[in-house]
């Protein structure tokens, strides 16, 4: 069995505009850490599975951010999100939490689901 050791900056990077999101959206709804994942789903393969919760699971790769928050990343989400950046930003009239996914290949056209190579 081999370990391996993943940097925090290989997994996902958190813009302040994101961080600030999560902060509000934390101390809105009393929840502690913000989890990150994926899930098979849509007519793409992958969809992004963003939660509030109080603790990070025993397995997952906590990201302290500056503001306090923590992400915690489900280490079975990291072949697929690597390299990934979170984002808050304005599209159209409203403003949403985009993620940028250099593993992801293409999307479906509503936007709910992506695909990687494998």
């Amino acid at each position: 069995m081999t370990v391996e050791k993943f940097e925090n900056r290989d997994l996902v990077t958190v813009t302040p505009a994101a961080a600030a999101y999560f902060r509000q959206q934390l101390d809105k709804d009393g929840g502690r850490v913000v989890r990150i994942g994926v899930k098979q789903s849509g007519c793409t393969g992958f969809m992004y599975v963003l939660d509030q919760v109080d603790a990070a699971a025993g397995s997952d790769i906590e990201i302290p951010l500056d503001n306090g928050v923590v992400v915690a990343v489900d280490p079975a989400a990291i072949p697929v999100l690597g390299g990934s950046n979170i984002d808050y930003v304005l599209e159209g009239i409203n403003k949403v939490i985009k993620i940028d996914n250099p593993n992801a290949t293409s999307a479906c056209g509503c936007g709910e689901s992506f695909a990687i190579n494998e």
